[in-house]
């Protein structure tokens, strides 16, 4: 086995939490589901969110100076496939589903278990994505059930770009 083959047999089983990352920039609204998320720091308190290069999303993100990342339970798997198989390039996701936008025009979907709202404070390369990290300025859970959506769930899906 190769050691690419073996990376690709340890990471297919993980149970990676999944997120909607919503970015907004000159006039122009987007958001995908994303799978490489992790808290990088407490004080001050970061996530780390990375974006495919080929997702459209990502260009809206490159211009935004903050993220919405959208925290999903298992009950949020319609959501999730929204953002997950559709692709802003064919039509608007925000048209079919209930949001609001945060005073600087960043889409806060409703319906998930909560979401967190920050400033990117860097992006650096990592490949294929782009990691920002986002400092945490706002956060609010909308509900507190119990249950994230994890990769497993997902992993089916038929992306809306490639990764």
């Amino acid at each position: 086995m190769s050691w690419t083959e073996a990376f690709d047999a340890l990471t297919s089983s993980l149970e990676y939490p999944m997120f909607i990352v919503t970015a907004a920039a000159d006039g122009e609204r987007n958001g995908c589901l994303v799978g490489f998320a992790t808290q990088c720091s407490m004080d001050p308190p970061t996530l780390l969110v990375c974006i495919s290069k080929a997702n459209r999303t990502f260009n809206t993100a490159q211009r935004s100076t903050s993220l919405v990342v959208h925290y999903l339970g298992v009950e949020d798997e319609a959501l999730a496939r929204l953002f997950g198989e559709s692709t802003g390039d064919e039509e608007d996701k925000f048209a079919k589903c209930s949001w609001s936008p945060r005073p600087d025009g960043t889409p806060v979907l409703d319906g998930c278990r909560g979401w967190v709202s920050g400033d990117v404070v860097s992006r650096t390369d990592v490949g294929d994505h782009m990691a920002m990290a986002v400092r945490i300025t706002t956060a609010e859970v909308q509900d507190d059930r119990a249950g994230q959506l994890g990769f497993q769930r997902v992993k089916d899906f038929d992306p809306g770009h490639p990764a």
